[in-house]
């Protein structure tokens, strides 16, 4: 299958040091010296405990997620969604990304045109940089379509300590 396993799973920190990654580079971008702080719906308890574990796996046990860590607050807060609102907005953001955004390449399936309005202010917020790694310069967007884990994996596995490579998660298989 090509589920994603969402933070809070054992399967979440690829997709967290994705997510990490993405919003250092925006802060590392700024002029002035900003900082992130990570903000989470609250869990089921065992599950945010799972999460913390895997943001200090990436914030105090790599060598990416040390350097990263001036940048972005490494402990998560928790907030109960039925009491502050905003909570939610990123997750109605991902919705209408998921399924009425289709302007990056391999996002082939069709989009729900009544999302299509939303969609395109939705796409007017995508942040676009260019970094440096190993000595090659990428754009990176705030943003982009993963067909599988496997790509982020490779990246996660090229930044991390050699130690901390056998911690992450197997690729999920795809057709």
């Amino acid at each position: 299958s090509n589920s994603v396993s969402l933070p809070g799973r054992a399967g979440g920190l690829p997709m967290l040091t994705y997510l990490f990654e993405r919003c250092y580079y925006f802060l590392d971008n700024m002029e002035t010296l900003e900082c992130g702080i990570v903000v989470f719906d609250e869990l089921e308890k065992s599950r945010s405990h799972i999460l913390i574990g895997q943001m200090d796996q990436y914030f105090n046990r790599s060598q990416k997620g040390r350097e990263r860590s001036y940048l972005l607050i490494p402990e998560p807060f928790f907030v109960h969604s039925d009491l502050t609102t905003g909570i939610q907005l990123p997750d109605f953001v991902a919705y209408i990304v998921s399924w009425g955004f289709r302007k990056i390449s391999g996002m082939n399936e069709p989009a729900r045109d009544d999302l299509e309005d939303l969609a395109e202010e939705i796409s007017k917020l995508r942040y676009k940089t260019k970094v440096t790694i190993n000595g090659g310069e990428f754009t990176v967007w705030s943003f982009a379509h993963i067909q599988t884990l496997c790509e982020t994996l490779e990246l996660a596995r090229s930044e991390s300590e050699p130690e901390a490579r056998g911690r992450i998660a197997a690729c999920p298989s795809g057709p």
